[in-house]
């Protein structure tokens, strides 16, 4: 590739860009053109970020008043906004997702996030107690809410901006200060943020980013640096389990949105025409990219062939092509590692007995995106709970679908997972819907609709899919301190 003429993404330090100790190449997943040449962040950098940040904690940022801080939030989601088309074009660049579901979906919750989040820590009110006490006394016990100190937030590939503000948002909200770690694969957007916070009057330093990869880089520099004082990750689980390790040693809290293997589970009384409009939707959003994406299907069985039909000819309706064609519904995987990794769940398939319903391969692609990491929406049946493909996480536009008989038959099938993150229930029998999501063993259970969210709602997994909750006053208790006050009158 020719990377004279490449842009720089460099670290953003207390304000200043800071170039690295080298510098890797970012390509666009579409075509494999090159996108950017960006400067990974050495122990130095990282050292400088948390400085800064530091730095940031200790002036005016931490001590603002609360109603201060919303209004900077909001002016954030402001500023996104008059800046939403650069926003998605790096978005679109890095990703080689559809710019249509970047402008609809990425970007739009970037501000609804801040707006959000904005509203949240504006009413946000602490327990008090007034306690008797012997002869006629009483006390008073209040809390008050501090931030939590200089935060690591380590944000995927696959959601970047809309990952990266559901945790800045509440950060910046309760006072804390931040050291973004974004992935190496979509750098772009977390620092073109920096200077939409700096128009929003965000002081220098409370924002940094510092690019890098993972072990023996600025992730394991950021997650180890002794003033970092809670890290909020978002990203597979074997990733989180290596963060929660180097997190233990100075006992600092964490916050992980990890890996999912979502169930899906069927009924013969659905309406079929809408669960299966939901069923692609939640299958093949972001190409199988979202980590609430279902990846099993449980069907009963008196309706399971004609799902199966119509799941496929919905799949071979999906149009892969260039992120800015007005028809395109699909866009690559982000990257040619992570391609090989989903064709050798395609090839695992085929030898556990699966049958390929539709897909299993690499598609032929319009001229131009050749270069790209191209693959074909993927459907299997013929698999059982024990096969690996039904059991581990391939984050990709695939599902197998596997027909039941009964109520419990379906509740023992979806929660035979180490993963607890999401399920989705389809009938029209209100009370039964209700009965098996209560019944689900995963953080969040839709019934009759799927990814459809109250950002005041918590947001989190069970088992390998994550520790804690964020979203709403959940996000308040992880990003900051109470302290109790107690007054004897």
């Amino acid at each position: 590739m020719n990377s004279s003429r490449a842009a720089a993404v460099l670290n953003v330090v207390g304000g200043e860009r800071l170039p690295g100790r080298a510098t890797f190449e970012k390509v666009n997943p579409a075509d494999g053109s090159l996108v950017a040449l960006v400067h990974d962040a050495g122990p130095d950098v990282v050292d400088l970020a948390v400085s800064a940040a530091r730095t940031a904690l200790d002036g005016p940022w931490g001590a603002m008043p609360v109603n201060e801080r919303a209004q900077v939030l909001r002016r954030i989601a402001d500023k996104i906004d008059e800046r939403a088309d650069e926003l998605a074009a790096a978005e679109t660049a890095d990703t080689g997702k559809p710019a249509a579901l970047v402008r609809d979906l990425d970007v739009a919750r970037a501000a609804q996030n801040f707006r959000a989040f904005a509203d949240v820590i504006a009413s946000a009110g602490q327990d008090s107690f007034l306690t008797d006490l012997a002869g006629g006394r009483k006390a008073l016990n209040y809390a008050v809410r501090k931030p939590l100190g200089v935060v690591g937030v380590i944000v995927p590939w696959n959601l970047p901006i809309l990952l990266l503000t559901w945790k800045l948002a509440p950060a910046l909200g309760c006072g804390n200060t931040v050291v973004v770690k974004p992935s190496e694969e979509t750098p772009s957007s977390a620092t073109l943020l920096a200077d939409i916070l700096a128009d929003a009057g965000v002081p220098d330093g409370v924002y940094n980013v510092v690019h890098g990869f993972g072990p023996g880089s600025a992730g394991e520099y950021l997650t180890t640096h002794p003033g970092i004082d809670g890290i909020t990750f978002t990203g597979e689980s074997s990733t989180g389990s290596a963060i929660m390790r180097a997190a233990a040693d100075r006992v600092r809290p964490v916050s992980f949105e990890l890996g999912g293997k979502n169930a899906a589970i069927v009924f013969a009384d659905c309406d079929l025409e809408k669960t299966v409009d939901g069923l692609t939707r939640s299958i093949f959003l972001n190409t199988g990219q979202v980590c609430l994406c279902t990846e099993r299907v449980y069907v009963e069985r008196p309706i399971f062939d004609q799902v199966v039909t119509r799941l496929a000819d919905r799949a071979r309706q999906l149009r892969l092509g260039h992120p800015d064609g007005p028809e395109t519904t699909t866009g690559p995987l982000i990257s040619e590692q992570h391609r090989k990794k989903v064709l050798s769940y395609f090839d695992l398939a085929v030898s556990e007995g699966a049958t390929v319903v539709t897909g299993g391969g690499v598609p032929t692609v319009d001229p131009g995106l050749d270069g790209g990491f191209w693959i074909e929406p993927t459907l299997w049946t013929g698999l059982g709970n024990s096969a690996r493909v039904v059991r581990e996480e391939v984050f990709g536009p695939v599902a197998a679908l596997i027909p039941f008989d009964t109520e419990e038959e379906a509740i023992r099938l979806a929660n035979d997972t180490e993963y607890g993150l999401a399920a989705s229930v389809w009938t029209t029998d209100l009370a039964r819907g209700h009965r098996m999501a209560q019944r689900m063993d995963v953080g969040m259970a839709w019934v009759n609709t799927w990814y459809l969210r109250d950002l005041r709602s918590p947001f989190g997994g069970a088992g390998l899919s994550g520790i804690g909750r964020e979203g709403g006053h959940h996000s308040l208790q992880f990003y900051s301190e109470l302290t109790n006050v107690c007054v004897q009158l």
